[in-house]
């Protein structure tokens, strides 16, 4: 039988949050963080640890089959890839920054001037369409320090809280390209595998809504049963259990993480008591 050869980062900001990704899956990995290849006991698949810079090319010649990450990389390297799901963590964006005296968030700002990058192909590309000639010195690391040296003007790098960025000297001014974790696949995946990725795609959603939203549970008297169910929209229809006092029901169903508090409000103006907020470990729609 066929296994899905999944790439994950050797090392890195993905790396941990992939294997929690594959765990909360159900599908358990033997500890090999120091080789290549590692097995899966209850899944067919196969994991193979990379360096991160290396995994786009891999994907597109069809080394591994599918891989988690950085939506970033995979703008960069410019490789013939299929975004297959967004994941939800690892977020960041790819931003232009410039010393902090500098006044001005204007892109004009860098016309004619030094920019240093680790993305110099995002960079161009963004340079490019907004009419802006600029003198792009890539640097492979520690791209922060360049206008420090006295090397360029201004930087173009990955940022997520910023704080590098500030402890540098520097202020984030325009974002090119926002980024976070996405599972990718090569463009020669074979028909057998494409069912054991979309059997992989199906637990990773399942995970992806449960984490997108709560199960609640409230008190409702019997006549603002109907206006508490239009509040929630999440299911087919909420359910409804009598309770032993006359005149009041449970009512049970789930609600969307971005609309928590909103939503909260809504119920308690239509009647809602005692309501109580469960975590979902899996939704399965």
């Amino acid at each position: 039988m066929s296994k899905l050869k999944i790439a994950i980062q050797k090392s890195g900001r993905l790396y941990e949050e992939s294997l929690q990704l594959l765990k909360d899956c159900g599908i358990f990995v033997n500890n090999g963080k120091d080789q290549l290849k590692v097995s899966v006991d209850n899944f067919p698949m196969e994991i193979m640890y990379l360096r991160n810079s290396d995994i786009p090319q891999y994907l597109e010649d069809g080394v591994v089959d599918v891989a988690i990450v950085g939506e970033n990389l995979l703008a960069e390297k410019q490789k013939n890839i299929q975004i297959v799901e967004k994941l939800g963590f690892s977020k960041c964006r790819v931003s232009l920054a410039v010393p902090k005296e500098v006044e001005t968030d204007d892109l004009s700002y860098f016309q004619g001037r030094k920019i240093a990058t680790s993305y110099p192909n995002t960079l161009k590309d963004f340079l490019e369409q907004k009419g802006i000639k600029s003198d792009i010195h890539i640097i492979s690391g520690s791209v922060e320090i360049a206008p420090n040296i006295g090397l360029a003007d201004g930087i173009c790098d990955i940022v997520s809280s910023g704080s590098t960025l500030f402890k540098n000297g520097l202020r984030e001014t325009i974002t090119i390209l926002k980024s976070e974790a996405v599972l990718a696949k090569t463009s020669v995946l074979n028909t057998e595998k494409e069912v054991i990725l979309d059997k992989f795609l199906f637990r990773i959603q399942s995970v992806l809504r449960a984490k997108n939203t709560k199960y609640i549970l409230m008190n409702v008297p019997n006549e603002k049963i109907k206006d508490i169910a239009s509040v929630l929209p999440v299911l087919k229809s909420p359910t409804v259990i009598p309770l032993a006092e006359k005149g009041w029901s449970s009512i049970h169903s789930v609600i969307d993480e971005e609309r928590f508090w909103d939503v909260i409000d809504e119920l308690k103006e239509n009647g809602a008591q005692d309501i109580l907020i469960i975590p979902i470990d899996k939704m399965v729609i």
